[in-house]
């Protein structure tokens, strides 16, 4: 469990605003790929993993077809820690509807065999030699990520789109680092930095829902 610390982090540049009462901080781990970060880099936390996909326990039918995850984005943007059942809910010939439940037992839809399924992941199934019969099918796991931080970018799909802290200290990360991190204060907009195109328009709202409030102060 992080632990988290009001100290004096107080640092003479505009990063911090208000009365300059220091903000609340955690200490959190940068992931190894992150290099040079500068001060006021704003944080996502990598809350998934791995993706995974295998035939449901108990397996299905001797050559009945197989599931493939896509080979360059098999997680999507809103995907989930856990397994997503995949399951044949109509038989047909050379053929077949799966409905997909997410971890939290919500539908995502029905798919037909032979079709792409996107959301939350993405996959398809080919059909065998031998048809599905109801009740067959996949199960679809995603791990639990790491928990490091890294820059918030909001086309990020393990979890690090959502911002959640902003860096403290300036740091040069080549392996795992843990580094002071604000996760509640008021901070002057212009002195945030972002990932990909992102600006604080892009997380405004996401940052003031987690306490960290943006002002245009100079």
């Amino acid at each position: 469990m992080e632990r988290i610390n009001v100290v004096n982090t107080y640092t003479p540049d505009a990063l911090i605003a208000g009365d300059k009462v220091a903000p609340l901080t955690t200490v959190g781990t940068i992931v190894a790929s992150a290099g040079a970060l500068a001060r006021g880099t704003v944080l996502g936390k990598i809350t998934i993993g791995a993706i995974t996909a295998a035939a449901k326990a108990g397996g299905n039918a001797a050559n009945t077809g197989a599931l493939t995850l896509d080979a360059t984005a098999p997680i999507l943007a809103g995907a989930k820690v856990g397994v997503y059942t995949v399951r044949c809910i109509a038989a047909a010939s050379n053929g077949g509807t799966f409905r997909v439940m997410d971890p939290d037992g919500f539908s995502l839809g029905d798919y037909a065999v032979g079709a792409t399924f996107a959301n939350d992941v993405k996959f398809a199934i080919a059909d065998g030699t031998q048809d599905f019969i109801v009740g067959e099918g996949f199960d679809i796991t995603i791990a639990a990520g790491s928990g490091q931080y890294k820059i918030v970018n909001s086309a990020n799909v393990d979890g690090s789109a959502v911002p959640v802290a902003v860096l403290a200290q300036a740091v040069t990360v080549t392996t795992a680092l843990p580094s002071l991190l604000y996760v509640r204060g008021m901070f002057n907009e212009n002195h945030l930095v972002f990932g990909g195109s992102d600006t604080a328009d892009t997380h405004r709202a996401a940052m003031q829902k987690a306490g960290m409030i943006l002002t245009l102060e100079q």
